[in-house]
């Protein structure tokens, strides 16, 4: 169930970018990337940052826990590595480590030093020589072991080469030294540098007041929702008539609106479209998703669980810069194996500097 789970988390992100590009393009164009294979995953921005997450196995409920690897672009720079003990549904856990916060890590059997756990997040920060080494034995067949207050957790290594692979494909570091699996004599400076975070200005908006619309420009508007491109895409806009559903109208500046109604209704997720439409009619309605839950200050946001259980999310926004609403964040919290509640990580492909007016 949990990896049937985690393909709808990861296919409803890319629902809520496809929805996103009807409104034009996202602040870059860059090569961004998901993958998946086995026990581990990668995602990589629009900068060439990389993140790879390895998790327990699922087989034989074993106590949660998860590995992530991040590394940025640019020639010579090292990988760091963090380690999570799973907390979903776990209290004693912070308890049974009060005394000691220390954990015994062994790598293929081996020990490979302590790493310290921060009650708070429950999170260690590997030493660059276990980081090293960590990666290393996850170009092979690796065994990662966690052990502390009478506690174990194992980590897989099961997809975690053919997910290093695709890190180095992304970041060009194919066949160079300092590659993850498929090292080489290529020299190190052929491998691209990191890209700056786009920025974007966020236009003022007044305050979220809302408008009722006469019931015959409603009727109008509805129909332009209707014949917009994207408009099939929101299955609930035929509820608006029946009374069952409603339309929400605020203004965005002196000759725009944002228009927002319920598109669709899951067990444990709902989504809303938002359209930017002219203050009269022809309305001139522009989809900005059907995936969105909230609306505050210019910023449009989507985030959905995974699954009921609510261990993994996806996460999205858009800002208004005047213009138009632009896709400035897109995320996953990783898979839904119940590491905590929420989800174990930040795992973006788009990230973007958003500068707020007058700030």
């Amino acid at each position: 169930m949990a990896r049937t789970c985690a393909c709808i988390h990861l296919a409803l992100a890319a629902a809520v970018s496809l929805a996103a590009s009807l409104a034009g393009p996202a602040v870059a164009a860059s090569p961004q990337v998901r993958y998946q294979h086995l026990d581990w995953e990668l995602a990589c921005d629009n900068t060439r940052t990389c993140y790879a997450a390895g998790y327990h196995m699922e087989e034989g409920e074993p106590a949660a826990a998860s590995v992530l690897l991040v590394r940025k672009a640019g020639p010579g720079v090292p990988v760091t590595a963090r380690f999570q003990v799973g907390t979903y549904g776990e209290d004693e856990t912070a308890a049974r480590l009060s005394k000691s916060n220390l954990l015994t890590m062994r790598i293929n059997g081996r020990v490979a030093g302590t790493v310290a756990v921060d009650r708070d997040t429950m999170i260690a920060d590997l030493s660059r020589k276990q980081a090293d080494a960590l990666v290393a034995a996850l170009a092979g067949k690796a065994t990662l072991d966690w052990e502390g207050g009478g506690m174990h957790w194992t980590v897989s290594g099961k997809g975690a080469a053919a997910v290093l692979l695709k890190m180095d494909e992304f970041q060009g570091r194919l066949g160079t030294p300092g590659a993850l699996v498929r090292k080489g004599a290529r020299p190190e400076a052929s491998v691209p540098p990191p890209l700056t975070a786009p920025v974007v200005d966020a236009a003022p908006v007044p305050p979220a007041t809302p408008r009722k619309l006469p019931r015959e420009q409603v009727r109008l508007l509805l129909g332009e929702l209707h014949a917009a491109p994207g408009g099939a895409e929101c299955e609930d806009l035929a509820d608006v008539a029946k009374g069952s559903n409603a339309l929400a109208v605020v203004r965005l500046s002196h000759d725009k609106l944002l228009v927002s109604a319920r598109c669709w209704m899951g067990a444990y997720n709902a989504g809303s479209g938002y359209w930017v439409t002219n203050t009269a009619p022809p309305y001139a309605p522009v989809l900005v998703t059907t995936q969105g839950t909230g609306y505050l200050d210019g910023v449009i946001s989507a985030s959905h669980k995974g699954r009921g259980l609510g261990d993994c999310r996806s996460s999205d926004e858009w800002v208004w810069d005047g213009r138009r609403f632009v896709h400035t964040a897109s995320s996953t919290s990783g898979k839904c194996r119940l590491v905590a509640p929420g989800g174990a990580w930040h795992l973006p492909v788009l990230v973007a500097t958003v500068r707020k007016a007058g700030g």
